[in-house]
């Protein structure tokens, strides 16, 4: 039987460029870890990386788009403008909305990318061209959950993951899931991308464990990807077991048995999508 899980490290990352994005991009290159080839058939999970100056002309295609930026600013350009994203900044492209990225720094840009439903293979990675939405011009928007401008956009910091400083202005930004932070048996997880943002065929949310914390063994009719931010977690598979450490990625396909458990003295958190 096929395996129904996937465990990449950070030491086997292997960045290339799309051949979707070959026409269409400057020094932009992608590790794409879970996707069609690996055993994934709802979801493709990638890293990205932008150059300095590098960028990725208008382009749409017929899945959604969830980025969360790991280092550096990545400008998204959409019909609605500009916007500056930076660490712990998020957001979601629509189906069929033309967009594009561009690094306008000196330094290297890495974010998360989840696509789902999963691209076709064997189309090119159903990416088209198009004419470039607006003309940009100005100062890129940062994001601000107040500003109707970013309403696709978030952003999640320490303090949103801290139980202890929930404070009203962090719960006052809406009356969302996407503002609370639930709290369980040592759990704590903040919705990111879902519904509120207008997706409908993926979520993004960020996870993390006290110290003593778990779950336990279950399964789902849904696929789901971790990707390790900080700290270190034991995770098992359908009966096999690893050490998750910073900048790693599991996935867990339909009715893979998984759960995970910190026996470390420090806390562990991670990013993690699911789809369907």
């Amino acid at each position: 039987m096929q395996a129904r899980f996937l465990v990449r490290t950070a030491g086997q990352a292997d960045f290339v460029l799309p051949k979707a994005f070959e026409g269409i991009s400057q020094g932009f290159s992608r590790w794409s870890i879970v996707n069609g080839e690996s055993g994934s058939v709802h979801q493709e999970f990638n890293i990205c990386e932008l150059e300095p100056g590098g960028s990725i002309d208008t382009h749409l295609h017929t899945f959604e788009e969830s980025v969360y930026v790991l280092e550096g600013e990545l400008v998204c350009e959409t019909g609605d403008g500009a916007f500056a994203l930076g660490p712990g900044d998020y957001g979601v492209i629509h189906m069929a909305a033309a967009h594009g990225y561009r690094n306008r720094s000196d330094a290297k840009v890495r974010w998360v990318e989840m696509l789902a439903p999963q691209p076709r293979l064997w189309k090119a990675g159903d990416v088209f061209p198009v004419q470039a939405a607006i003309a940009q011009t100005g100062e890129p928007i940062k994001v601000d959950p107040r500003d109707p401008r970013t309403r696709f956009f978030g952003n999640i910091t320490a303090q949103h993951m801290d139980p202890s400083k929930q404070s009203q202005e962090l719960l006052a930004v809406s009356g969302s899931m996407r503002t609370a932070l639930l709290v369980y048996t040592g759990i704590s997880v903040k919705m990111m991308v879902d519904s509120d943002l207008g997706a409908y065929l993926h979520t993004m949310f960020m996870v993390k464990y006290i110290p003593g914390g778990g779950a336990g063994s279950h399964d789902h009719p849904f696929e789901e990807t971790y990707m390790i931010l900080d700290g270190e977690v034991e995770a098992w598979f359908d009966n096999q077991t690893f050490t998750l450490k910073p900048g790693d990625v599991a996935w867990a396909g339909v009715g893979c048995v998984h759960g995970f458990k910190n026996k470390t003295d420090t806390t562990v958190q991670w990013l993690e999508t699911s789809a369907p």
